[in-house]
């Protein structure tokens, strides 16, 4: 693993973490919204897919210097949004640009 393709992985890393956080954040918070049903509902089901969202991402920050990888991570990044997506962005960027450097396309 090259060392641009290592901050990827640390920056995907921490991004997942934090989509992961957030997301919880939200499912707990969404009871307090109780007196819109249509909101808490809303609040439940963003968190629910961010932290689904944020555990892929975790995963798969380890493959971020395949080119696969790097653009899935890319396209749930821009999904989860927030600060957590933007860090799975920059990182997936990092390995896609480590990818692409190296030559090696394909597993």
């Amino acid at each position: 693993m090259t060392t641009l393709s290592y901050a990827g992985y640390i920056l995907a890393l921490i991004g997942g973490l934090v989509l992961v956080i957030l997301g919880l954040l939200s499912i707990l918070g969404s009871p307090f919204l109780a007196f819109s049903p249509l909101t808490a509902l809303g609040g439940l089901v963003e968190g629910v897919v961010g932290v689904i969202i944020g555990i892929i991402c975790m995963i798969g920050a380890k493959y971020v210097a395949n080119l696969a990888w790097a653009i899935v991570l890319l396209i749930l990044g821009i999904v989860g949004g927030g600060p957590g997506g933007l860090l799975v962005v920059l990182g997936a960027l990092l390995g896609l640009i480590s990818s692409l450097a190296r030559g090696r396309h394909l597993p």
